[in-house]
């Protein structure tokens, strides 16, 4: 595909396929980007961390691969999803290593240049899901009240579940229970964000399978390791919008999804696939989320689009092909529009409903 026609401000890779956002975190006056990466075909494959920087969440630079699959624990898939966390100046990645032997597990890399990564010898830190299923993957890692949280999503035919880890050093983990389950989140919970927001406790998370490809969120309080009196909200209806990840920027609790779908193809010929979406602020209104694009970015937004229509409070979104995907809404006060060369999103009432869809 001709370079005039990437994105100008929604990172794509230079070649290879990418998927979900992993590692989101300011790290050495950085804001660092991994990413779900393949970097031998337009195509899902064996997965790597691809790794992007940027200055101003706008403009970002392509880095060497941080994590390639080349020990034993990630011979049948690779390194999947995780996250990063800075303690003591060094930068960690924890991440899901998928092997024949063990299936999904979870593994630890540190860096102390922030571009070079070495993995733990004591890799998998945590080497078997307590319930036994295979699903088990996706840790987020986020410091709480000066403990270390890591989220991690399974499930089965019957329900899905977020399971809870704690340490101290980030290296021993203990096992410290279900922090949410349902059956409507079966067959596995994807891509859990555990992290709190004001004085609330929010849970972000994508459920494998749907068709609506949309984030949930959940706020409500932590108590005995577990989320009480919940409140369930999907700000985030895509089509094009999965497996977003958060990190803190300051008093900011940011957040980047993956602008894509597992069944989009790339266009024949096509070296590259995928893409990040523009950075989002979240914040609480009522007890409810919002999201809406940082600061950096409000400059870029716009009221008006050929591919969006308004009538009365239904928003109809169009695609350069005829497909359209129309939504009702209880209320239509305020719309704004960040349109680049091939991507549309949508921040209903100022991030009450948000849509992310690709124009071809």
């Amino acid at each position: 595909m001709d370079a005039s026609l990437r994105f100008d401000y929604h990172f794509e890779p230079r070649k290879g396929w990418m998927n979900d956002p992993n590692g989101l975190i300011r790290y050495n006056g950085m804001y660092h980007a991994f990413f779900q990466h393949n970097p031998y075909s337009a195509q899902w494959g064996p997965m790597h961390w691809g790794h992007a920087v940027s200055r101003d969440l706008l403009h970002w630079e392509e880095l060497p691969i941080a994590l390639r699959p080349d020990m034993p624990y990630e011979n049948f898939g690779g390194c999947f999803s995780g996250s990063a966390v800075e303690k003591d100046g060094r930068l960690y990645l924890i991440y899901t290593s998928v092997s024949k032997e063990l299936a999904q597990t979870q593994s630890v890399a540190w860096s102390d240049d922030g571009v070079n990564f070495t993995k733990y010898e004591g890799n998998p830190v945590i080497r078997k899901n307590p319930f036994g299923t295979p699903d088990f993957r996706d840790p987020k890692v986020t410091l709480i009240d000066g403990k270390y949280y890591m989220a991690v999503g399974t499930g089965d035919k019957t329900v899905g579940k977020v399971l809870l880890f704690t340490s101290d050093t980030l290296l021993d983990w203990e096992y410290a229970g279900v922090l949410f389950e349902g059956e409507e989140y079966a067959n596995c919970i994807e891509c859990p964000d555990f992290f709190k927001l004001g004085d609330r406790y929010v849970l972000m998370f994508s459920k494998i399978g749907t068709q609506e490809r949309s984030t949930h969120f959940v706020v409500g309080d932590f108590e005995d390791g577990r989320l009480v009196n919940c409140s369930i909200s999907r700000p985030e209806w895509g089509p094009d919008f999965y497996a977003p990840q958060t990190f803190v920027d300051g008093e900011r609790r940011l957040m980047i999804g993956w602008m894509y779908h597992w069944g989009k193809q790339a266009p024949e010929g096509c070296e590259f696939a995928g893409a990040l979406s523009i950075p989002r602020e979240l914040t609480l209104d009522g007890g409810k989320i919002k999201s809406f694009p940082v600061e950096e970015a409000r400059h870029l937004l716009t009221k008006e689009s050929e591919y969006v229509e308004i009538s009365g409070n239904t928003l109809i979104l169009k695609t350069a092909s005829g497909e359209k995907t129309v939504r009702e809404l209880e209320r239509l006060d305020m719309l704004d529009i960040l349109e680049d060369t091939k991507s549309v999103e949508v921040f209903v009432n100022g991030g009450e409903a948000v849509y992310s869809f690709w124009k071809y």
